[in-house]
Order: structure tokens, then C-alpha cells, then sequence
């Protein structure tokens, strides 16, 4: 953090920045000129920045700037010197180094220059040149180098190794807990439009911070008032004697702008816009609201809103309630974000009633500064929150995202509801992958492979979290039910197959001990101990159960009924259940006064639901978090055979002859699967009848005739294919028919490969969260069948094996019903390579491969559809709080 507590922005260089480059030349030392250009001196760095500005047709470096208060502190950039690699240069401000601006330059370069297909950047730097070279050595990028009169040569692989995801990580959740403090723990408030009748927003914001007892400083902000509810009132922002850590701004949108000016004049830390009429309005409103982050970035103030409905912090030491909501939260370890205030005021309600604590909650509105990645780096750590819990309706940076929850979610569960769901985004494509792509595909992949739990439902999101909260994490799947409701233990029991939860029979040393327990002559799972059952004997059957070791989770369920007492119910399960060391999770039927939760005595709660389906839900969702979260990461494998300096030439040499882009043709798609190491069954292209015939004979019969007409996907739906063709005879007469059925003469001749299961794998690439790769069930059944599975980047061996496995047709690929099993390690190994080409090719926005056959002897690629489109990625925006 620097001293000031500043926010660096990070943006590309344009035309206008060149006289701001300049003015960087000519303020920072002589020396620091010497260390970045060697033997230039300003007049050449001049240059230099002009060359970054204005850069000449074909030429153009890609650079960015750091910017603290509106002033640039630093330029980082980097040239292309030969395919995948590129030279970078930096400079830094002198009175802006040793803060982290170096490092988040390169940072963000590499960034960039990995997602143009750029695997290394490279650097000479001078051996005495120790701030820079600390730069490289904390940043966690692999770096080689070399001493060759007094020069260090750098190569920095811009992949990212765990190590430099780590520390990243570390460097971000440190700074962003500083910038979050003032707004999240502050020490002094400002209601900036607090009126003095009940019923306006800024009045009912004041009422809830004050009836929440804030610990800290309350002021109000009123032009028309001395004291607004006993809270003294100034005339303006900067009338405040003292600084003011966290402002709540709710005047009207107009008026916005010049307030937030006033308060970056103060030195205010953060703002919490209340206000709507700004992004969501249209695009008027839209360029306000830039004009209010670039104010907040001006002043280095962090900013939650506009159009939200505040935050609350239930600490004992802030107790803050900054928000116009009606009820107060519990004070407990879930943390929420909601980018609706209604939802959040929603999920707030429902967790107080079932009697679910917050820790911190914040509604994030139209998230034009402080995002969901924000927070979950600052709850990463967070000492009172165990579980996060999210709703999104969109994402800023996906990829970000998922990096953080992945690690994030090692040890705190992060549960998200995300709004759309619909299919009607579904794009036309002219490949299966891209077809079958919606609008929620990227996002179940980015999930799945984060680790992040996905909700269907707030009421879910709340459910699992109290199973999550301060409570044991589960073992495996293994479900017992326990209690005096038999019909509600056989609800439990269906709902536990729905949700993929075992119900194991108990084993013979349990069952007797449960009868002996219970006085039942016979036990099982559920254990049914009748509606006469005491207390007493509820307590020695679930431990009994909690004791046998055979079971990760355990359900007690209960009916309620005149011969009972609910308390002496809720006490005997709390006698049964202290110290367990699995979740154990109570449902009550009957008793609707009856308290959320089973009170333990070591201030531990157990969640009680009102029906068995839910609570078993609850149980699924946790035991699904514990198993990914006991996996190991997996390591991405490193790839033989593969020969990318190829794999380019065949897109440039496509680009060049095509440079609004389109589909390779059958060849160059053939080239670019072998450069990396995807083998084609041989193949001949041809356009006339004769040289089909001589294709024929050329690879042997039988032989395979495909149509490679423009834009044809479904070709056996067409009369596009011809199988096992035995000779030249009935291969000329299935040319003839194709030819016709399709007007194109255009066909490929294929050698026919062993019978085996029908794969079809591929990527598409998402405008926002990048590409995404598929697999399923092939051939025909592509669409019959819709059983496809997709991840994103990076593809580690444990997220292709388990796209694989759990496919529906998985068990064919086992070896069904005796037949040989398939050579699953070179499904495996065509998806890496896909995947491989999808990070290092940004070009290939759209692959297919299907049908893939998976045969015992190996996997074959059979027909590849390759689209190329221009990959020109901007840097955009991206703003950090200096360390």
C-alpha cells in the first residue's frame, strides 16, 4: 500500500497519452533514463514515446500506462521480435518506485501478451538495474537469464506456474484489504443527502446506522440542517472537520458527480453511490458513470454502486448498517454480495428467519469500481467468514474469477447464483461445439472447474450455507437417516438418489448394535425408531451412528407430536451430536414455532429444515464441495510432438489469403491438427470423379466420402456421407450421389478406421470468458443425445479425465457389456492438444473434431472444422490499489 493509499489504473496507450509519456521522460532522473534506454538520452526517450503513441501502420507495440491521481507514473510495453515472442521495455516514475507499480505492469503485459499468442517476453536489463530486476524475481513468472557484459537477457514465459498464481494472489488480497477497509471497517461515516423526514433514502440510511449502534464517527451531510436525528450536520463534505472514511451518497443522479468531486477534494477513502440513473438508464447515464469512476480513480477513492442498496458490516467492533433495508442482519460467518439490491434484501430475509448470521454484505448495484473478485479476495482471509455467498447477474472479468474462487475455494466454499439460464442466447454455428454453446455453458465450466457451488436457488444458496457454516466438511457421499418419521426418512432416502447421495446398508456389528440400542428388532438406513420413540432412545441411535464410521453425513428427522416436547427433542440431538465430526443436520416436521437451529454447548448450531428434500439438497451441495476441494489441482501435461512455429504458419499463411478470416479448408485444417500432434485419418480432397476413384485406390478400400461443401454441419442428414465404400465402382456412384443430393462437387475420399465409440471434442471461444472446450457423445448422436461436457482454461489431467468420465456414454468407453475397452488416455490426450491450440492460437475461434473415434487401438480424428478469425486483443482498464 503506498502511503497515500492511492489506486493505480492501468490502461492502453493512445494518441493523446504521448505528451504524458514525455512529461515521464523528463521528469525522472537521468540515471532511471540511463537504466531503461542504456545510451539514449530524453530526446531519444521522446521518440520512443512517440513511437508508443502514434505508432506507424504495421507497427504497433502494444503498451500500456500506469496511472495514479489522473498523472502517469509508468509505461510498460512490449514488440514483436519473432512468432511467440516479443521484447519489453518499463519505465517507472522515481518517486512512484518501490510501490508495486512495476510489478503490476508486468503483470498485466504478460497478460496481454499470452492472450495474442505470445509465450515469452523478452528483456535485457542492466546487471546493475536492481529495482527492475526485483520486479522479475517477485513477479513468479518462470525467468531465464544470462550475464554477458553487464547486460542480464530475461525470458519470461507468460503462462502462469502455480507459484506466481500464488503470489498474484497474495499481492492482490493484500492490497485490496487496505483499499476495503475504510469502506467496509470504517472509522468515521457521512450520509452525503441525509434528510430530515422520515422516508427519504438518505434519512432511513442515517435511522439504520444509527439504531445499528455504529461504533465510529456518524455525521450527516445536509445543506439545510445543523442536526439531523441528535447527528450533527455540516453544510458540505468538505465543511467535515477531520477525514472521512466511507461516504453513503443519496442525492439525486445530477447531482452525483459534483459530490463525489467534493469528496475525492477531502480525502474521503470510499463511497457507497445509492443513487440509480446512471449505467442501467441508458447511454447518457453510461457516460456519467464513467465520469464517476474516473473521479474515484483520480482521488484513489474505492466505490460500491451506483443503484445499490448499501452495505453492513455485523461486527461487535463496527456494527455497520450503511444501507436503507428494512431488517438488520444476524451477526454471523456468511458473507454475501448481490449485484440486486432486492435479491440481497431477499437472501437477507430468508437467512435471518432460519437463523443464518452475515458477516459482511454488500450490494454492488451496477459494480462500476469494487467487483465480486474484489471481494472475494477480501473474504478470502476474512477471520468471521466461513462461507461466500454470491448473486450475479454478470461478470466483469470471468477469467479472473474463476483463478481466484480456484483458490479461494481451498478453504472457504464460495456458493454463486447466477441469473440466466436461458437458451436463448444459443448461437447458430456452423460447427456442433459452437451450436450447442449457450449463454450458460462458459459459465458451468468455469464453475466446475473453480470449484464454485452453483445454486439454482436463493432459498439453496441460504440451505447450504447453514449446512457449510462452522461445521464439519463431509468425508464422502455416505447419507444415514435417523428418526421417528418413517415416511419423512423414505423422502430422504428418494431425495438422496435425485441428488446423487449413497444410502449405505449398515453393517452387521451397527445393526446389532442399533437394535440393541433402540430395542428394535431390526435396523436399517433410515432407521425408523416409530413415532413412540423417547428422546432418550433418539440419543443412543444417533450415537450409534455417529460412532460406526460409516456414513460422511447424518440426517435426523423427527415428526412432532403431543407426546413429545420439541426442546427435550433439540436436546437430546445436541447431547448426541457434540463433538461430531461429520455434518449432522436436523429436520422437524410439525412444529412450525419450532427454532431454526439445535443449540450446542459449544456455541455451535445445527441447521433444522422444514422437509427432508431440502435438507438432503444442502448435504449434496457440501459433499460435492468437500470432494472437490480434497482432490488434488492437477498439473496441465506437457505435450510431445508438437510443433507450434507449424501450427502458426498455417493461420498467418490462411490470414494472409483470407483477412476477414473464415474456415480452413479440409488441407490447411489437416496441417494445422498434425503441427500439434492430432492424428488425421488420411484424407484426399478432391473436386471431380475421376480423382475420387484414384483417391480410392490411392489409400485402399474401404474407404469413407464426406461432402466438404461450405457450411454443411449435419452432412448424414443431407446425403452427405457414404460408409465402407469396397471398391472404385460403388465409390464412383457414391460421388455421383453426393455431388447431386448436395450441388457441390467438392468431397474428401477417407481411409475407413476401426469400429469404436463416436466422440466428438472442440472448442469455441467466448467473447468474454475465452475458450471453452467440449466434449460428448459424436456422430449422429451429437444433438439426439445433447451428453457433453465443458471446461475452460487451463485443462489440468484431472479436469479432461473428469469431462470424460462423466459422460453418459462413459461406460461404453469402459468396455460395456464386455466389449474391449477404448484407449481413454488418447481421448485424453486429443482434448490437451485442443486445448493447448486454444491458448496459443487465439486465431482458432471455433473447433470441431467429430466424429472423434475412440477404438482400443486409439482415438482418431475423422473430420476437423477449423474457423480462423482475426485475434486483435486490446488491453482494457484495470485498476489496482498500490501496495
Amino acid at each position: 500500500m503506498a502511503k497515500d493509499g492511492a489506486v493505480v489504473h492501468l490502461r492502453s496507450v493512445g494518441a493523446d497519452d504521448e505528451e504524458a509519456l514525455k512529461g515521464l521522460n523528463h521528469r525522472v532522473s537521468e540515471r532511471s533514463i540511463y537504466l531503461r534506454f542504456f545510451a539514449l538520452d530524453r530526446h531519444g526517450a521522446d521518440k520512443q514515446a512517440h513511437h508508443l503513441a502514434v505508432p506507424p501502420p504495421g507497427d504497433r507495440p502494444v503498451a500500456l500506462i500506469a496511472e495514479v491521481e489522473g498523472r502517469v507514473v509508468g509505461v510498460a510495453s512490449f514488440e514483436l521480435v519473432r512468432a511467440g515472442e516479443a521484447e519489453m521495455a518499463f519505465l517507472v516514475d522515481d518517486a512512484a518506485q518501490g510501490r508495486g507499480i512495476g510489478t503490476l505492469l508486468l503483470e498485466q503485459l504478460a497478460a496481454v501478451a499470452h492472450d495474442q499468442g505470445i509465450h515469452h517476453l523478452l528483456a535485457d536489463t542492466l546487471a546493475d538495474n536492481g529495482p527492475m530486476l526485483s520486479v522479475f524475481t517477485r513477479s513468479g513468472f518462470e525467468q531465464v537469464h544470462t550475464l554477458d557484459q553487464g547486460v542480464v537477457e530475461l525470458s519470461l514465459d507468460t503462462g502462469y506456474a502455480p507459484s506466481g498464481i500464488d503470489r498474484m494472489a497474495e499481492r492482490e488480497r493484500v492490497a485490496g484489504d487496505q483499499s476495503l477497509r475504510r469502506l467496509l471497517s470504517p472509522a468515521s461515516v457521512a450520509v452525503i443527502g441525509a434528510g430530515r423526514k422520515a422516508g427519504g433514502i438518505g434519512h432511513e440510511v442515517l435511522a439504520n446506522l444509527v439504531e445499528g449502534g455504529f461504533t465510529g464517527e456518524l455525521l450527516a451531510v445536509n445543506p439545510q440542517a445543523k442536526e439531523i436525528m441528535d447527528i450533527t450536520s455540516y453544510p458540505s463534505i468538505g465543511a467535515v472537520p477531520g477525514p472521512v472514511d466511507l461516504v453513503v451518497i443519496a442525492v439525486p443522479a445530477d447531482r452525483v458527480p459534483a459530490v463525489l468531486e467534493e469528496c475525492g477534494q477531502a480525502g474521503v477513502g470510499g463511497a457507497v453511490i445509492l443513487t440509480a440513473g446512471f449505467g442501467e438508464s441508458g447511454p447518457q447515464g453510461r457516460e456519467i458513470q464513467d465520469g464517476l469512476v474516473a473521479t474515484a480513480r483520480r482521488y484513489g477513492l474505492r466505490l460500491i454502486g451506483p443503484n445499490c442498496l448499501g452495505i453492513a458490516n455485523t461486527a461487535p467492533a463496527v456494527r455497520l448498517e450503511a444501507n436503507f433495508a428494512t431488517l438488520r442482519p444476524l451477526a454471523g460467518t456468511l458473507a454475501l454480495a448481490a449485484q440486486s439490491g432486492a435479491v440481497g434484501v431477499a437472501v437477507l430475509d430468508h437467512a435471518s428467519r432460519v437463523g443464518l448470521g452475515i458477516s459482511e454484505f454488500v450490494s454492488l448495484g451496477n459494480k462500476i469500481d469494487v467487483s465480486g473478485n474484489d471481494l472475494l479476495l477480501h473474504w478470502w482471509q476474512e477471520p468471521r467468514t466461513d462461507v461466500i455467498g454470491l448473486y450475479l447477474e454478470s461478470f466483469g472479468n470471468p477469467r479472473k474469477f474463476g483463478r481466484l474462487a480456484r483458490l479461494v475455494g481451498r478453504t472457504k466454499p464460495v456458493l454463486v447464483v447466477k441469473s440466466g439460464r436461458s437458451s436463448s442466447g444459443r448461437r447458430a454455428g456452423a460447427s456442433h461445439t459452437a451450436a450447442a454453446a449457450t449463454p450458460d455453458t462458459a459459465v458451468d465450466a468455469l464453475f466446475a472447474q473453480s470449484g464454485v457451488r452453483r445454486m439454482d436457488t436463493l432459498e439453496e444458496l441460504v440451505e447450504t450455507a447453514r449446512v457449510l457454516a462452522g461445521r464439519p466438511l463431509p468425508h464422502g457421499r455416505r447419507l444415514g437417516v435417523v428418526g421417528n418419521a418413517g415416511g419423512a426418512g423414505v423422502l430422504a432416502a428418494d431425495a438422496a438418489e435425485t441428488f446423487g447421495v449413497e444410502i449405505p446398508e449398515l453393517s452387521e456389528p451397527t445393526r446389532k448394535a442399533m437394535a440393541e440400542t433402540t430395542g428394535a428388532p431390526t435396523a436399517g438406513n433410515p432407521t425408523d425408531l416409530g413415532a413412540a420413540a423417547s428422546t432418550e432412545v433418539l440419543e443412543r441411535a444417533i450415537k450409534v451412528w455417529l460412532s460406526s464410521g460409516e456414513i460422511d453425513a447424518l440426517l435426523v428427522v423427527f415428526a412432532a407430536t403431543r407426546a413429545g416436547d420439541v426442546d427435550e427433542t433439540y436436546a437430546a440431538i445436541a447431547r448426541a451430536a457434540a463433538g461430531a465430526t461429520i455434518p449432522v443436520v436436523v429436520n422437524c416436521l410439525g412444529a412450525p414455532g419450532a427454532a431454526p437451529q439445535v443449540e450446542l454447548e459449544d456455541g455451535g448450531r445445527l441447521p433444522v429444515f422444514p422437509f427432508p428434500e431440502g435438507a438432503v439438497r444442502a448435504l449434496s451441495q457440501a459433499m460435492r464441495y468437500a470432494e472437490w476441494r480434497a482432490r488434488p489441482q492437477g498439473v496441465v501435461p506437457v505435450l510431445p510432438d508438437v510443433d507450434l512455429a507449424a501450427a502458426r504458419a498455417v493461420v498467418a499463411e490462411f490470414l494472409a489469403a483470407v483477412p476477414e478470416g473464415g474456415w480452413l479448408g479440409p488441407q490447411a485444417a489437416e496441417q494445422l491438427m498434425r503441427a500439434v500432434g492430432i492424428m488425421i485419418v488420411p484424407t484426399a480432397s478432391v473436386s471431380r470423379r475421376d480423382d475420387a476413384i484414384a483417391a480410392g485406390d490411392l489409400l485402399g478400400y474401404p474407404v469413407a466420402l464426406r461432402t466438404a461443401a461450405a457450411g454443411v454441419v449435419h452432412k448424414t442428414d443431407v446425403g452427405g456421407v457414404h460408409l465402407n465404400i469396397a471398391d472404385s465402382a460403388a465409390l464412383g456412384t457414391a460421388y455421383d450421389a453426393v455431388a447431386a443430393a448436395i450441388g457441390d462437387p467438392h468431397v474428401v475420399i477417407q481411409a475407413m478406421v476401426p469400429a469404436g465409440i463416436e466422440l466428438v471434442a472442440g472448442l469455441v471461444r467466448d467473447p468474454l470468458f475465452g475458450p471453452v472446450l467440449m466434449v460428448g457423445s459424436g456422430g449422429v448422436l451429437t444433438d439426439l443425445l445433447a451428453d457433453r461436457r465443458w471446461r475452460g482454461l487451463p485443462l489440468t489431467d484431472l479436469d479432461a479425465t473428469e469431462m470424460v468420465r462423466s459422460l453418459r456414454c462413459a461406460p461404453l468407453l469402459a468396455g460395456y457389456r464386455g466389449a474391449d475397452p477404448a484407449d481413454v488416455p488418447a481421448v485424453l490426450d486429443v482434448l490437451h492438444r485442443i486445448a493447448l491450440l486454444a491458448e496459443h492460437l487465439p486465431e482458432v475461434s471455433e473447433l470441431d473434431v467429430n466424429p472423434l473415434i475412440a477404438t482400443p487401438a486409439g482415438a482418431f480424428a475423422v473430420d476437423v472444422k477449423v474457423r480462423i478469425a482475426t485475434a486483435i486483443s486490446e488491453p482494457g482498464a484495470y485498476s489496482r490499489r498500490l501496495r
